[in-house]
């Protein structure tokens, strides 16, 4: 085979390689999401099994969060799990202690009847204290729009959806899973107005 017939051969078995590789890193990404930005989501699994009488709200809260932000997942821990986030029905004002959480770690959600005595909603209260966990703290006082102002925006807010701001800052909070970097802050925070 002349040295013209094995170029002309090379140069469209390099081009078919080339152009097959191409096909194949210019695959569409799944539905939804790319895989890098789902592997970089952090999964944080929380327990309300002593939270009874919260049950819709903590569902409808952890929904909103999930629908909001994407860089953080909240599971319900399976029975016999350790979960990150461990929420309880009290008597008193609800509390939590200041993430954000780290897979692995552990914080508090205490759910407290006397802010739903006083009116305030519970599905709001479910919400705030999980931005909480998230590494929110409060942002008192406020207006009803911002899920951190908590009791100042009043009985009648019944807002549950972190604002543009809010749901940043726990983007960043969860960025590329460095989560598990940053520490937790530790601090209880009472959400007495």
């Amino acid at each position: 085979m002349p040295l013209g017939t094995w170029l002309k051969a090379g140069t469209s078995a390099a081009a078919l390689v080339l152009a097959m590789a191409g096909a194949a890193t210019a695959a569409p990404a799944p539905a939804g999401e790319s895989s890098a930005a789902q592997a970089a989501a952090v999964t944080l699994r929380y327990d309300d099994s002593r939270a009874g009488g919260w049950e819709a709200a903590i569902a409808a809260g952890v929904a909103l969060w999930n629908a909001n932000v994407s860089n953080v997942h909240l599971v319900e821990a399976a029975p016999g799990t350790v979960a990150e986030i461990v929420i309880v029905a009290t008597t008193g004002w609800p509390q939590a202690t200041l993430g954000p959480v780290r897979p692995g770690r552990q914080v508090r959600v205490e759910l407290g009847s006397q802010a739903v005595d006083q009116g305030y909603d519970k599905t709001r209260i479910a919400a705030h204290e999980l931005g909480h966990s998230l590494g929110l703290p409060d942002t008192k006082p406020g207006p009803c729009s911002q899920l951190m102002s908590g009791s100042s925006a009043g009985t009648a807010c019944t807002n549950a959806t972190p604002n543009a701001t809010e749901r940043s800052r726990v983007q960043s909070a969860y960025a590329s899973g460095i989560a598990a970097l940053v520490p937790t802050d530790g601090r209880i925070l009472v959400d007495a107005p």
